[in-house]
């Protein structure tokens, strides 16, 4: 990883948006900062897109993409699209259709109280109320589950025929071939009609954890908040960049870089 310092003005100048990660990107101790939104405020006032791609529930993502300055929130690990509406309403859309999901939802349901039964301390995530197409275990929102049972949680899961992945506070199990960066694609030709991987160098990434692993590797502009070094011994894939704030902070700075390099 490069430090954000060696980040080429020439990739800010060609940038059309943003997507990032919120948990433990946007946020510190789960709220976003001030700096972070302003961030976010910032980057749309310059005429870029910002989108967020989460594996939080779409429940607890629905306020936010109508509060904060985004054009869309992909909830669940790109299963759920949250798009905010001229009016300023929030619409909901599904990759999967009603019957899919539906079916899934039952099947999930049985792998979340097999996990939590045989697992030591696994619980399911807080916001697991308002999942719709994928499951949640808390590990380090507000149960502290170590390495170990953190594995057996995604090999349960995995053993079930799920996806599996780890953010930096859940491990989220799902049903179907989607992930972050299949949600942005997915995003892109809802929202603007556009090709991600035709155009993928006019867009950057922002997270922090093993589940943003595959959008570092899609993403040359892909950077990371400086807490991803927590992370480092799991990924697969690295960012090109990191930055040396944590959390929102790091975001900030990332913003404040674009926006000077674009000025």
């Amino acid at each position: 990883m490069k430090p954000l310092a060696a980040w080429p003005a020439a990739a800010s100048q060609a940038l059309r948006g943003i997507f990032t990660d919120i948990d433990d990107t946007l946020t510190t101790e789960g709220a976003i900062t001030a700096d972070a939104l302003q961030a976010l405020a910032e980057l749309r006032t310059a005429g870029l897109a910002v989108v967020a791609v989460t594996g939080r529930s779409v429940g607890w993502s629905l306020p936010f993409a109508g509060a904060w300055p985004v054009d869309a929130i992909v909830a669940e690990n790109g299963a759920v699209a949250l798009l905010r509406r001229p009016d300023g309403s929030v619409e909901k859309r599904y990759l999967q259709d009603a019957a899919t999901r539906s079916a899934n939802f039952t099947r999930m349901q049985q792998v979340l109280a097999q996990v939590e039964q045989h697992i030591p301390g696994a619980q399911r995530a807080g916001d697991s109320a308002g999942r719709e197409t994928d499951i949640a275990i808390d590990h380090s929102e507000f149960v502290q589950l170590d390495q170990a049972r953190i594995d057996a949680v995604v090999q349960t899961m995995r053993g079930a025929g799920l996806h599996a992945t780890v953010s930096s506070i859940h491990v989220n199990g799902w049903f179907g071939d989607h992930d972050k960066l299949e949600g942005a694609r997915w995003i892109l030709r809802e929202l603007w009609q556009r090709d991600l991987d035709a155009e993928i160098d006019r867009w950057a990434y922002v997270g922090d954890s093993t589940n943003d692993a595959r959008m570092f590797q899609a993403f040359e502009n892909s950077v990371g908040v400086a807490n991803i070094a927590r992370f480092v011994p799991q990924l697969a894939h690295l960012p090109r960049y990191v930055a040396q704030g944590e959390r929102g902070a790091g975001f900030a700075e990332f913003a404040r870089l674009v926006l000077a390099q674009r000025a």
